[in-house]
């Protein structure tokens, strides 16, 4: 039917029918969404919604919006809603603001409405100050509206930067998202993947093979446990979109709504800061020996809730969100496990990202330390170790909330400095009596400053055992750094969860002033 007859059947009916005759037309519509949706195994746009929110609260907006195209046939396929759903939910009672696009829509492609709904309701969530959670599924620009679509991306992205660290953006990737359509992703705090269903990339496969010769799939070049593994691009990976969209929640549920607000503070048991004799046997007694830093957050942490973020990649540094007495912090702990616990140019980038999350929605950091220094080689260097190092060490030093350390065992060298050290203002460092605190580690400090002694020894390896001994009593403690003030107590490990609660409580009104500026250039 052409668009002058609609307009002439609608003006022959009263207003009830032509309301009734258009909400039939947009059920109509949901359901044939639904079921193509389901034959390629994946939930519609409107499920997908449902499966967010509490049940019955979501408000939708603009669900008549249609577009003005009238190209290539264009004008006689004008659907409501133009492919993307937008309105806001309540998430745990609390306000979300969502978009989530409709693949059976000209395949999700963004035109000129489409882009109005989304940047109206980003809008929006600036407005009222709420989360906002973008459902990608989407084959990019729509070809038949022209610069309409590449200028309707630039509006979304110029809006996620304007939203950034004002309200929490997390982007859903439930299907295709290619080409220009991953920098608002990219440019969000969070991504979510499922495996099997969602794809990023900047060029596909066909594209690839065809300019570089190389031969990849769609899943290996931009699937979900690529950009979670190797790309560093997303945070989560989940089997199902089931899990994905609880694990969703569940990350709403440690976050505040703007950068105003509190996160949500929770109920603990009274005993809840007693001492937890279990951290005492953590530290290996050889210092060489690995350990897994998540059994020392777990056992600190409210209940061992622990929301690892990207936990895939960059497995030599562990950042994510848990709560202590209640109330939510941001976790950065090195890894022993995984590179003996050494910084590299992905974990760097991966915790200093994180450090400004935290520090943008005021939620308290707590690191813990075990660090023999920055991973050496060629490769790191030609990679710009210097460079991406230095992002965690400005992240640290340009973040005001309360910032507690606890060094468990190995703190060394720059290293140290830049893991949230004393002299980089964080405001408690603990130390347990195991941590070693110095420029390098004995064995290395002793070869380098008593190598002409140790040669002239008559017997060269038991001189060395006394020198590195001598040194490690020095040096290789706690008790330097704790006399000169770098560190405000050395405690035992079972003490860790009571003094965390207690300075967190001490530090819940800090209040920190900075020069004016406009904003820091960091080393990106």
């Amino acid at each position: 039917m052409a668009i002058d007859e609609k307009n002439e059947q609608a003006a022959a009916e009263l207003p009830a029918e032509h309301f009734a005759r258009r909400l039939a037309q947009l059920e109509e519509e949901s359901q044939a969404a639904s079921e193509k949706q389901s034959d390629r195994g994946k939930l519609s746009a409107r499920e997908r919604i449902e499966k967010l929110v509490d049940p019955g609260s979501f408000l939708e907006l603009d669900a008549f919006v249609q577009h003005r195209a009238t190209f290539s046939g264009m004008d006689a396929r004008r659907p409501y809603g133009d492919g993307v759903i937008t309105g806001i939910g309540r998430v745990d009672g609390r306000e979300v603001a969502i978009f989530s696009q409709d693949f059976t829509v000209f395949g999700g492609s963004l035109g000129e409405a489409f882009a109005n709904k989304m940047v109206k309701i980003m809008d929006l969530a600036l407005k009222i100050g709420c989360p906002i959670v973008g459902i990608n599924d989407s084959a990019g620009a729509r070809i038949q509206e022209g610069v309409e679509g590449l200028a309707g991306y630039g509006e979304v992205f110029w809006r996620n930067v304007q939203a950034s660290g004002v309200v929490p953006q997390i982007s859903i990737i439930a299907g295709p998202c290619a080409g220009g359509a991953v920098y608002s992703p990219a440019m969000t705090d969070f991504v979510f993947m499922v495996e099997g269903i969602s794809q990023m990339f900047i060029t596909g496969p066909d594209v690839i093979k065809t300019v570089t010769g190389e031969d990849v799939t769609h899943e290996e070049l931009g699937g979900a446990i690529t950009h979670n593994s190797v790309s560093g691009v997303a945070h989560f990976a989940s089997p199902t979109e089931d899990e994905m969209f609880d694990h969703v929640r569940d990350l709403l549920a440690f976050l505040p709504s703007n950068n105003v607000d509190d996160a949500p503070v929770y109920e603990v048991a009274e005993d809840s800061d007693v001492e937890i004799p279990e951290l005492d046997a953590i530290i290996p007694p050889n210092a060489n020996q690995p350990y897994d830093m998540h059994d020392v957050i777990s056992l600190i942490v409210d209940d061992g809730e622990f929301l690892e973020v990207q936990p895939l990649w960059a497995q030599n540094i562990i950042i994510g969100l848990g709560r202590i007495g209640g109330r939510t912090i941001g976790v950065v702990a090195n890894q022993p496990k995984v590179l003996a616990g050494t910084l590299d140019i992905d974990a760097s980038s991966k915790a200093a990202r994180f450090v400004r999350f935290c520090d943008a929605f005021n939620i308290p950091l707590v690191t813990f330390v075990d660090v023999p220094g920055f991973l050496p080689g060629v490769e790191q260097e030609y990679g710009g170790i210097i460079r991406h190092g230095s992002k965690l060490l400005y992240a640290y030093c340009e973040a005001t909330v309360p910032k507690l350390t606890v060094i468990t065992r190995k703190a060394y060298g720059g290293a140290y400095v830049v893991m949230s050290s004393r002299s980089i203002r964080s405001d408690v460092s603990l130390a347990w009596p195991s941590a070693e605190i110095a420029v390098m580690g004995s064995d290395a400090a002793v070869r380098l400053i008593f190598r002409r002694d140790i040669a002239g020894a008559d017997d060269p390896n038991l001189r060395e055992r006394e020198l590195i001994d001598e040194y490690k009593d020095l040096f290789a403690t706690p008790y330097q750094a704790a006399g000169r003030g770098h560190i405000e107590a050395v405690i035992h490990p079972r003490e860790t969860r009571r003094r965390l609660i207690q300075s967190l409580e001490m530090l819940r009104h800090k209040r920190e002033e900075r020069p004016a500026r406009k904003h820091g250039n960091i080393p990106l």
